[in-house]
């Protein structure tokens, strides 16, 4: 192998290495602290009731799963952009993250 292949495989390496911590680092971040109210699960409505609006809203929804008590959604927006979104149970409203404290 020459030296300068090396150095291009090197110099891919080192790129490919930066882009994967980037968006390690974007996910870590887009949940933020996301927390629904504990309530009963006879309380929190279907999970199907929820897909179905955001498909009704244009949404092409991927995975939804419960995380902190809350419905998180996978999907992608009515302009095929990737969206991570979370929902409270038994209301299926938007949930945002609590803002971070310094």
């Amino acid at each position: 192998m020459s030296a300068s292949l090396r150095e291009r495989l090197w110099g891919l390496r080192v790129v490919v290495s930066v882009m994967v911590c980037m968006v390690a680092a974007t996910a870590a971040q887009a949940h933020g602290d996301v927390r629904c109210d504990a309530i009963p699960k006879t309380e929190w409505r279907p999970d199907s009731e929820l897909r179905d609006r955001l498909v009704a809203d244009g949404w092409q929804v991927r995975r939804i799963k419960v995380e902190n008590g809350c419905y998180e959604v996978y999907a992608l927006d009515k302009a095929g952009k990737k969206v991570e979104a979370f929902f409270h149970p038994k209301t299926l409203d938007p949930v945002s993250p609590a803002p971070k404290s310094k």
